[in-house]
């Protein structure tokens, strides 16, 4: 066991306490990853809030990169001193949507409890959040959550990427299937939003309209690739139909919002589909009317971060990142330090961030 410094939840809709905690090493498939940079995602902040449950004490934080200090005897291609992206894709490789190349949706359970590798100084377990609980100085992972990066890739932007925006750039990209020529509607110019009109982009959409609520937001969607922006009142899917002349073939939802996914639908053209990519609070239900959509050959569509494969898909994304077809460094709203978790937490909820990231060195 080593000691760590990381920010424990105690008590839903309080504050993270940074306290010292203990942290076993690696076992036979597992990594031990010094945290450099770790972003503050929405998905935190609802586990924060209860939103998705989950048990008590634990450690948030999934988007994160740092340097490989230990690994396990039978861990191969990852090597202590390696610059890696930390995800919280945690795949066993062996079930049918692993072996589909679906790792994204893996149906072997973890309990991150259980299998937690972290302690309180009393032996009581911590919960690792989502596999990841990144909110730390170091975490124990499965070699699975990592994909090796270049040294010259600054953490912060790496740590954007092992979630946030293989989210975004994914849901477009592999989960909606776009083809070339056909129009988008990003909902939510967030980080993933951001990623999401990036990746409609590189799909080769011919139209991509950013929906926003804050009239800020929609000019930073212009600039990430949005040919055409609607503020999100009144009727906006009436305004979006103006300008496409038509529906769109997929409306990506970004936000976590159940009333928003209620709305989506009226924004599609017949034959299109609705991308779930944010995700409400696990009591929010929405609605539809199946005999419009059916009528009109019209879908939902989970995506998952983004249907990604990490180890094939973070290095290209990773390398349109470096020929500058793909930005990354403008996604960054602010720094802080782990000492400034909540304050950094306060101004994600805001909703004027794209990401703020945590840098722990």
């Amino acid at each position: 066991m080593q000691k760590i410094k990381a920010a424990v939840c105690h008590e839903f809709n309080a504050p993270l306490v940074i306290e010292e905690l203990e942290l076993r090493a690696p076992d036979m498939n597992e990594v031990e990853v010094e945290i450099e940079a770790v972003a503050v995602c929405h998905s935190d902040i609802s586990f924060q809030q209860g939103g998705f449950g989950g048990p008590l004490p634990a450690v948030y934080g999934h988007e994160a990169a740092g340097t490989v200090t230990a690994v396990g005897d039978a861990v191969q291609g990852i090597a202590v001193g390696d610059s890696v992206c930390v995800t919280l894709i945690n795949a066993c490789g062996h079930c049918t949507t692993c072996q589909s190349g679906k790792p994204t949706i893996c149906e072997t359970p973890r309990d991150n409890l259980a299998q937690s590798p972290l302690r309180t100084a009393d032996g009581t377990p911590v919960a690792q959040a989502m596999a990841a609980g990144a909110f730390a100085e170091k975490v124990v992972v499965d070699h699975s959550q990592i994909c090796v990066i270049p040294d010259d890739v600054g953490k912060d932007v790496a740590s954007l990427i092992s979630c946030g925006v293989i989210t975004g750039v994914g849901a477009a990209v592999f989960a909606a299937e776009l083809q070339v020529g056909q129009d988008v509607v990003v909902i939510g110019a967030g980080g993933v939003g951001l990623n999401a009109i990036q990746g409609a982009r590189i799909a080769g959409a011919r139209r991509i309209v950013a929906v926003d609520v804050l009239e800020d937001k929609l000019q930073v969607a212009r600039d990430f690739g949005a040919t055409d922006t609607v503020l999100a009142e009144g009727k906006p899917w009436a305004e979006v139909k103006k300008i496409l002349g038509r529906g769109a073939d997929a409306v990506l939802v970004t936000v976590g919002v159940a009333e928003v996914y209620d709305k989506a639908p009226r924004y599609l053209a017949w034959g299109g589909r609705v991308i779930m990519v944010g995700m409400p609070h696990g009591d929010k239900v929405s609605s539809y009317s199946p005999l419009i959509m059916a009528d009109a050959g019209q879908g939902i569509v989970g995506s998952k971060m983004g249907n990604m494969v990490i180890k094939r898909d973070i290095p290209w994304i990773v390398d349109m990142y470096r020929q500058g077809r793909l930005k990354l460094d403008e996604l960054i709203s602010g720094r802080w330090t782990l000492d400034q978790i909540n304050e950094a937490i306060e101004d994600t909820k805001s909703g004027a961030a794209r990401r703020n990231v945590i840098m722990m060195k």
